[in-house]
């Protein structure tokens, strides 16, 4: 399919329904007739809806399959640039009832790649030469992947102490990498968009509004999710800003309001214990909210500020916010391990939400977790026998230490691992 092929109308406000906006150029900076300098608004892509065809959700071809998320392209903004397969991630079941959606198995082993394909696709759209981003990990790869792949320049503000593998995944595709003070890391960006030109395909505001575009991306992991189990009872994401939340509790609403499905399953969001901004503004019925973040391993989403968008997937849902510790995310981390899913310690959160919930909580049905990206992304993935993380606790990293090649030694190891026999 081709850009051609978007039913992409307007953009509406979320602060206001009734105010629309051109679908471009993208407001990056969310709702100007809505936000406030205390409060931004984000606005959200709409589509002619009554022209989609139902067929779109039939089983597809085998064939269609390789085309990544351009199979949806009638509910997804223009998608002007191409993809890289995108994706089709596997749905496991790892209990009774309960499935794992594993994001780490698209092209740079993250969810972002479903963001970044409508996003630097917009970059095209309005003819920028390049896009930025400020990323901790997940969000820079992708987003330099995809730029080098539409034939863009792509610049990341990363973190000061960026590690050296995360270094050199970025440089790989040929992004200009800026590793900077995290307080310095957005008034610098608004620079570069300002008198460079680059398109911002991360966070601008005071409260997170993101790119338009990107959440859209999101919703073909409910897509992916009903063509295989139809609509689960719930599904749990780790959580640091909203937009992948929002993205996939708003692809559901979508296959209800075309008259595929009845319900929408409940969301929850699942965030760091020593941040939690959505968890805060929930409690507070508040539209956004500011956290001081404490310190936690989990660094891919541990967000000091959330997003109205969140809020309103788990208010309209009738889902919930959960905090979970670092502890708990490394105990469903061991789970998913044991079930051949290596995660970064952020997206066991969703399955350390599930697992906090008091035994007995029923659904109704399945309930899915989104696992966002690999073990690979972790900061101490490979960085010695052990390390110590920012919440103080030892973590193993799985570097082996070499042995000397006798039967003697060999079994001594085989038998402190229970193997004897």
């Amino acid at each position: 399919m081709t850009a051609g092929d978007s039913l992409a109308t307007v953009q509406r406000s979320m602060g206001d329904p009734s105010l629309v906006h051109p679908l471009w150029p993208p407001l990056t900076q969310g709702c100007p007739s809505t936000s406030t300098a205390e409060l931004a608004y984000p606005v959200e892509v709409d589509y002619a809806y009554d022209q989609a065809d139902p067929g779109l959700f039939a089983p597809a071809a085998a064939a269609a399959r390789s085309t990544g998320i351009d199979r949806w392209a009638p509910l997804l903004p223009p998608l002007g640039t191409p993809g890289l397969g995108e994706g089709h991630t596997p749905l496991v079941p790892v209990a009774d009832g309960v499935y794992v959606k594993d994001e780490s198995r698209n092209p740079t082993w993250s969810h972002k790649d479903r963001l970044n394909r409508c996003t630097v696709a917009a970059a095209a759209g309005v003819g920028a030469p390049g896009v930025v981003v400020a990323s901790s990990g997940n969000h820079g790869a992708s987003a330099a992947a995809y730029a080098a792949r539409a034939g863009l320049r792509c610049v990341v503000l990363a973190p000061a102490a960026l590690p050296a593998a995360a270094d050199a995944f970025l440089h790989a595709y040929g992004a200009v990498v800026l590793p900077v003070a995290q307080e310095a890391r957005w008034p610098l960006m608004r620079q570069i968009v300002d008198r460079l030109g680059l398109h911002p395909v991360s966070n601008l505001t005071v409260t997170h509004t993101g790119h338009p575009f990107g959440p859209e991306g999101y919703k073909t992991i409910a897509y992916e999710i009903f063509a295989e189990i139809g609509v689960p009872a719930a599904v749990f994401v780790p959580t640091g800003y909203g937009e992948c939340l929002f993205g996939v509790w708003k692809g559901f609403t979508e296959l209800r309001r075309l008259g595929l499905s009845a319900t929408v399953p409940r969301m929850f969001a699942c965030e760091p214990a020593a941040g939690g901004p959505l968890a805060a503004a929930v409690r507070q019925g508040l539209p956004a909210a500011r956290v001081t973040c404490g310190p936690t391993d989990a660094y891919s989403i541990a967000c000091p500020v959330g997003s109205y968008r969140g809020v309103r997937a788990v208010r309209e849902s009738g889902g919930g916010a959960l905090l979970v510790t670092d502890r708990q995310m490394r105990e469903a981390r061991e789970e998913l391990a044991r079930q051949g899913i290596w995660a970064e310690l952020s997206s066991a959160a969703s399955l350390a939400g599930l697992r906090s919930l008091p035994e007995g909580n029923a659904y109704g049905g399945p309930v899915v977790c989104v696992s966002t990206s690999s073990g690979f992304k972790d900061r101490t993935a490979g960085a010695g026998a052990t390390a110590s993380g920012a919440s103080g606790a030892s973590e193993v990293s799985g570097v082996s230490e070499v042995i000397e090649p006798t039967w003697e030694e060999a079994y001594r190891r085989l038998r402190a691992a229970g193997l004897d026999g």
